[in-house]
């Protein structure tokens, strides 16, 4: 059921391709009491996606991934840009099993555990998506490597570094994503509670077929 506090006039798919905009007319209710004039929105879908910021409580080191992103052709700093990792949540799956297998494949980790950050809106202003981001526990003592899939032409390059040096990134910025900010944030706050949470306990090691994954 839509909110009673907005009239859809009008509908639309503008363009359905692997992403989709559709266009609204509308009005709104106003702070100050009454209705908005008649407005035209356009939206962008893409669905909606989780994240993981990989942490290795023993070792104090965070796994990030590296890749070309298209949509910071034009940006400082160029369109190779530092992240964590990603990816779109497929009808039936939850965030969770998204993070997990998405870890796999981009950086070659198995994900131990997991933390809920927060979910949040991406870019409100033009696209319905929502982020779900987590820090997983993995060990990172041999992640490293190119991952991805190359039917979908990914090349990710995975970054192990102390988790200092990843806050010391982020402060100079060199972070310039949102989703690997907010985490690092959230690292930066609660690291010392997580490494009491996780313990030291040994880890367990998962051996795949290509590259070695670490839990």
């Amino acid at each position: 059921m839509g909110d009673p506090r907005v009239e859809i006039l009008e509908h639309t798919v503008c363009y359905q391709g692997f992403f989709r905009i559709e266009r609204y007319r509308l009005r709104h209710r106003l702070f100050g009491g009454g209705w908005s004039r008649e407005l035209v929105r356009e939206v962008f879908e893409r669905g909606h996606a989780a994240a993981v910021l990989p942490y290795d409580p023993h070792l104090d080191r965070v796994v990030l991934v590296e890749q070309f992103r298209i949509g910071a052709l034009h940006a400082p700093g160029g369109p190779w840009v530092l992240e964590i990792v990603a990816g779109v949540i497929d009808p039936g799956e939850t965030p969770e099993e998204v993070v997990r297998r998405e870890a796999e494949e981009e950086a070659g980790c198995q994900v131990q555990e997991l933390v809920p950050i927060c979910e949040y809106l991406v870019s409100p202003g033009g696209t319905s998506e929502r982020l779900t981001l987590f820090c997983g526990r993995v060990d990172a003592s041999r992640a490293g490597g190119i991952h991805g899939r190359a039917e979908e032409g990914e090349d990710i390059r995975v970054v192990v570094m102390p988790a200092e040096e990843a806050f010391a990134r982020l402060r100079a910025g060199e972070i310039r994503a949102a989703a690997p900010i907010i985490a690092l944030q959230w690292l930066m706050l609660n690291r010392e509670a997580l490494r009491r949470q996780w313990g030291s306990a040994p880890p367990t090691w998962h051996q795949g077929p290509e590259t070695p994954a670490c839990p």
